[in-house]
């Protein structure tokens, strides 16, 4: 079974496209369904819904007011959040169950239809990815007439939505749905084909990586920083850190623990295929500096040119993580004076909130030639895969290196509750066992 991951910008037709492919024989699965259908009366999502936001988001049958919940989270990011926190677990939930059923019936081609497929992570269980866009002036017009939206909530909907030409980026199809219901169809007709194609080279016994080795220019799905319990500020297991990585789709991790390398050798030990040996070394000028493909540990403690120098004495790769956050970051004047010691720059980490600063490290990467990649650097289970780089696959530092040159990133900001969990971790260490 391929697995087609089907999304679009706001009021752009991707309903419209799902629907079209339905009618050519895949099998579809839309989550704005599944939505529905977990907050039915008596769910207990509608349950938590009535209990956080009251009487007034229940309509007079029992059921769930869209409308009036959909001017609460439009104008709310926590409240849109919040949301998400009770429908999302649900409707995976429903989901998974579906895929099973769809794996059960030997379904060819499944299509899997999610709005914010990229924003939630849900890429990752796709072979492919289709986008549906066009201009904002058309889709404004489109969805404030079919949604009975304000251009207030059609705005504010559309900005908590990744752009579309960030879409564009990370699609492996795009359908154009600029012009007539003619024009939309021949498009779709084009994404047909190639799905088709990659379906007809893509046997039943092949997972989702050997699915993309039938398309054009495979590329590996790679997550470059995060953390096991050998950090002080993280309590997760080697173990649980690779099953997650597994379960989030990536080809490789780099296992990266403060001033300790004994969480990496232990997640390589378990699966010597997906794990590169990393360690996040404190320098003395409190800075950050991550090796990878290590076979040693590095004693914290020294200068940026020394951890520099020991990381390249082993073979390794520099990979300077989070350059310019507030509280790990440094200024451009330090970082272009040791330019020499960096070999790749991490210019999305998951945990940066303020995304102008993972936007000033990709500016100043470009500026001076350096290859780029990204990571979640999770502390906790669910943060693992948010950040990552696809790119072609490699066997040595070397041939990292030259992939990270073309790197693609994608990356989702983890929500500010994961620095609760590695504070807590901090706490519990303190605490008698």
């Amino acid at each position: 079974m391929i697995v087609v991951g089907l999304t679009g910008t706001l009021g752009a037709g991707k309903s419209t496209v799902g629907r079209l492919f339905e009618v050519w024989g895949a099998r579809r699965i839309d989550t704005d369904e599944l939505a529905r259908e977990v907050v039915r009366p008596g769910e207990s999502p509608l349950e938590r819904i009535r209990q956080t936001w009251g009487e007034g988001v229940i309509g007079p049958d029992g059921g769930l007011d869209r409308a009036a919940l959909r001017r609460i989270v439009v104008a709310d990011a926590k409240a849109r959040q919040a949301l998400e926190g009770i429908i999302h677990p649900a409707v995976l939930e429903l989901l998974q169950a579906r895929l099973d059923e769809a794996r059960a019936a030997a379904t060819r081609i499944l299509v899997l239809e999610v709005p914010l497929l990229l924003e939630t992570g849900l890429e990752t269980a796709c072979d492919l990815v289709v986008v549906v866009d066009a201009p904002i002036e058309v889709r404004r017009d489109r969805a404030c007439r079919a949604r009975d939206l304000s251009p207030f909530e059609f705005e504010a909907l559309n900005a908590a939505q990744l752009s579309g030409d960030e879409k564009r980026q990370r699609a492996d199809l795009v359908v154009e749905n600029d012009g007539s219901m003619l024009a939309l169809e021949a498009s779709a007709r084009r994404a047909w084909s190639a799905i088709e194609r990659a379906a007809a080279g893509s046997p039943e016994a092949k997972g989702r990586n050997d699915v993309r080795r039938t398309l054009p220019g495979e590329l590996w799905n790679v997550d470059l920083h995060m953390h096991t319990w050998h950090s002080k500020d993280c309590l997760t297991d080697p173990a649980d850190v690779v099953a997650a990585a597994r379960r989030a789709g990536l080809d490789r991790i780099a296992v990266t623990d403060h001033d300790e390398i004994e969480g990496a050798f232990a997640a390589r030990e378990i699966a010597p295929d997906l794990v590169i040996i990393g360690e996040e070394v404190r320098t003395s000028e409190g800075l950050d500096l991550i090796g990878l493909f290590l076979s040693e540990h590095i004693p914290p403690g020294g200068s940026f040119r020394e951890v520099a120098e020991a990381i390249r004495d082993q073979g390794g790769v520099t990979y300077l993580p989070h350059p310019f956050d507030r509280w790990r970051g440094s200024d451009e004047r330090f970082l272009t004076s040791v330019i020499d010691c960096v070999d790749v720059v991490e210019v999305f980490n998951a945990r940066v909130h303020d995304a102008a600063r993972n936007e000033r490290a990709r500016a100043w990467a470009a500026r001076h030639g350096l290859p780029v990649g990204a990571g979640s650097d999770a502390h906790t289970l669910p943060e693992i895969g948010r950040g990552r780089v696809r790119l072609a696959p490699f066997e040595s530092p070397e041939d990292f290196v030259r992939s990270a040159a073309t790197g693609k990133i994608i990356g989702t900001a983890s929500g500010h509750w994961v620095h609760l969990g590695s504070t807590w971790a901090k706490i519990r260490r303190r605490l008698p066992l």
